[in-house]
């Protein structure tokens, strides 16, 4: 018998069956697709040569992770690269505002009168970053904190809706920029807590920047699997679980799988059955003859750029795709750039570029044109740069990924008490009432994001579990 089986080959399910195996448990793991990776692959959508990331691209969680600096992943390959900026976020007039490593770059980009205020808000934290990201990232509630003053005063910021924590600029560029950044996770910028998603990923840029994984994300998940089987660990791909009996008997099964999926396998009948997805995504890898076209200089620097005219306008593209049921135009963009820091992901002179919107889950259209409309208004000519185009809506964001349920890349709604409390609120999110059946997909806390954060949780009440047995 083994001590542990791991359902799903993503970050998540990687680092469980590593901070497992480590520990001296006999573990295997099993994954449907013929590869492992999850949210972290790569592959050639368009044309041979251009090698593309299908969901996550940029990352500043997985950097900033203290799962994965606590593992030896670049002895197995894993190297980030940097570009010159993080991120900017581009205007009509041909300026940016940007997410840069120095704050004060970053206050800078937003003009005198807002320089400060940005300011006074990140530098509290920027010196107790490494033990915050550990304590608002490890066990939630069990796990006493590090750093509670730090924590706490993180929690009074943090944990105001991201509109209140905005009155704090006075101007446009400010705003649009840090409205950007909650809306990486699909939140309403009211929602409660928002304000902490914008503040993690702004100081996780100044802390160690949004790097690229060189040769693309399946390089993080690579890593992770090598490393597995280093230790003894055993991967089996191209296994589709529909039940606990298509798995070998074994003390404990780790999931990292959709709540609504564990439920069905394991049997647990409707103990999810209140669990939240949220929007899904319209998605475009480009293969372009040439860099993107962008007006602002700053633009073409960085790796991520964000494409939102205003606050009002990313507000109303979030609603629209959340609770109005309708996809928004314009659409508000999140787009990466992988070759301004890695030349290897296409041939030269080339480049690969992807970009997504947010559509309600399910929806069934194509967001194409809007994409490209939106896209031409801050990189003229973009059309004319792109030489073939592979495209995926909720519908085949969830065929490709099964966590992704109605094309929600986040595996649940970042919205509410779900933001905090996933997959349901509890003292020990990653059990069930099974108790040799656990979660550890990004529908536990501390949720989306490719840094295996969830899956070491998962892992520690495992190992906890099996000590006690």
């Amino acid at each position: 018998m083994l001590d542990v089986v791991v359902v799903g080959a993503g970050p998540n399910g990687l680092t469980a069956a590593v901070e497992l195996a480590r520990r001296d448990f006999s573990v295997a793991l099993f994954e449907a697709k013929d590869t492992v990776g999850g949210g972290a692959r790569t592959e050639e959508l368009t044309l041979p040569g251009f090698r593309h990331d299908p969901c996550s691209a940029a990352h500043p969680l997985g950097v900033n992770s203290p799962a994965f600096r606590a593992l030896p992943l670049e002895r197995y390959g894993l190297q980030w690269l940097h570009a010159d900026l993080p991120m900017a976020h581009p205007f009509r007039d041909g300026t940016a505002a940007v997410l840069s490593r120095s704050v004060g770059e970053t206050a800078a980009s937003f003009g005198p009168r807002d320089a400060g205020a940005y300011r006074r808000l990140v530098q509290p934290f920027l010196p107790r970053w490494d033990t915050l990201v550990r304590d608002f990232m490890s066990l939630p509630l069990t796990a006493l904190p590090r750093d509670p003053v730090g924590l706490a005063r993180f929690g009074l910021v943090g944990l105001q809706p991201s509109t209140w924590l905005m009155r704090r600029f006075r101007d446009e560029r400010a705003r649009a920029l840090f409205a950007g950044l909650v809306a990486h996770v699909m939140a309403p910028l009211g929602g409660f807590a928002t304000g902490a998603v914008g503040l993690v990923f702004a100081l996780a840029a100044h802390a160690r920047g949004w790097p690229v994984a060189r040769g693309g994300s399946q390089a993080v998940s690579d890593a992770l699997a090598a490393y597995l089987v280093d230790l003894g660990g055993a991967v089996h791909t191209d296994y589709d679980v529909k039940r606990l009996d298509d798995l070998p008997p074994a003390r404990a099964y780790v999931f990292d799988t959709s709540p609504t999926a564990l439920a069905r396998i394991a049997g647990l009948g409707n103990h999810y059955a209140n669990y939240r997805y949220g929007p899904g995504v319209f998605k475009i890898d480009y293969a372009l003859d040439g860099p993107v076209p962008w007006t602002a200089s700053e633009a073409r620097r960085a790796t991520t750029v964000q494409i939102g005219a205003d606050r009002a306008e990313i507000g109303a593209a979030l609603r629209a795709a959340s609770r109005e049921g309708r996809a928004p135009d314009p659409p508000f963009l999140i787009t990466v750039q992988p070759g301004v820091a890695d030349p290897t992901r296409a041939p030269a002179g080339k480049q690969v570029f992807w970009a997504y919107g947010h559509v309600p889950s399910g929806w069934s259209g194509d967001l194409t044109d809007a994409v490209e409309r939106q896209l031409e208004r801050f990189a003229p000519g973009f059309r004319d740069r792109v030489l073939a185009r592979a495209t995926a809506g909720p519908p085949e964001i969830a065929a490709r990924n099964a966590n992704y349920v109605g094309g929600d890349i986040g595996s649940g709604a970042a919205s509410g008490l779900q933001l905090l409390l996933r997959p349901r609120p509890s003292l020990f999110p990653y059990a069930t009432p099974h108790p040799a059946v656990f979660i550890c997909s990004s529908a536990t806390p501390p949720g989306p994001g490719v840094h295996g954060m969830s899956g070491h949780n998962a892992a520690k009440a495992v190992w906890r579990r099996l000590r006690q047995s």
